[in-house]
């Protein structure tokens, strides 16, 4: 977890720096100061009450991120009026959400809530279910047409009957003929419609 800290303080400063060249004022008057940062992934030794007594524990929030109430010891002092905030954001298109930390998370959760929207299924899984077809069709029905060069891979072709080669004579040919295709993206694209490419190939693959 201390990398993903140091990876994003170091996209935030980038991020400030390239603001600062663009507009040509410096990033306090620019406003550009860290607002909130959210940890996960990450193990902490904490105190929790086990069976009514107080045990020290190591929490290791995996996929998830810490959500202590209102006025505990561990949380900043600028939030213990209202509980740790939490950032939940949605997948691609849906609702991201805002929330507070309770004590029923203490109770249940070890003072833990998840950090995202979550996965139906693993990454493995889904990039197992779809092939290139199934991705192709989902985008054409976005009006995002999308060009395989050969659907049919060379060695299967009419032209080439002659040669006597049939159906697993060249098989990683063959898969990347049903997995591979070209997106329509080219310089005359607007980056409104780029973006509405990324976002909805990142929709249909479950934000892989």
């Amino acid at each position: 977890a201390n990398y993903a800290w140091a990876n994003r303080q170091c996209i935030a400063h980038w991020t400030r720096e390239s603001f600062t060249k663009v507009f040509g004022i410096s990033r306090e008057e620019l406003g550009l100061e860290q607002i909130y940062d959210v940890a996960h992934n990450i193990a902490k030794l904490e105190e929790h009450t086990i069976n009514g007594k107080a045990q020290k524990l190591c929490i290791h929030r995996k996929g998830a991120t810490r959500a202590f109430p209102a006025r505990h010891p561990d949380v900043p002092p600028v939030y213990q009026d209202t509980g740790q905030p939490v950032l939940i954001p949605g997948d691609m298109g849906r609702c991201s959400y805002i929330a507070l930390g309770t004590e029923t998370a203490m109770e249940e959760t070890f003072g833990s809530t998840c950090h995202g929207a979550g996965r139906v299924q693993s990454r493995s899984a889904a990039k197992r279910s779809l092939r290139g077809t199934d991705v192709a069709q989902a985008l054409a029905e976005k009006g995002i047409h999308t060009a395989v060069l050969y659907r049919v891979p060379i060695h299967l072709q009419e032209a080439y009957a002659y040669m006597g080669l049939s159906q697993g004579a060249y098989p990683v040919a063959e898969q990347c003929a049903r997995e591979i295709l070209s997106l329509p993206l080219f310089p005359e694209l607007t980056e409104k419609e780029i973006m509405y490419v990324v976002t909805e190939l990142k929709n249909i693959m479950g934000g892989l």
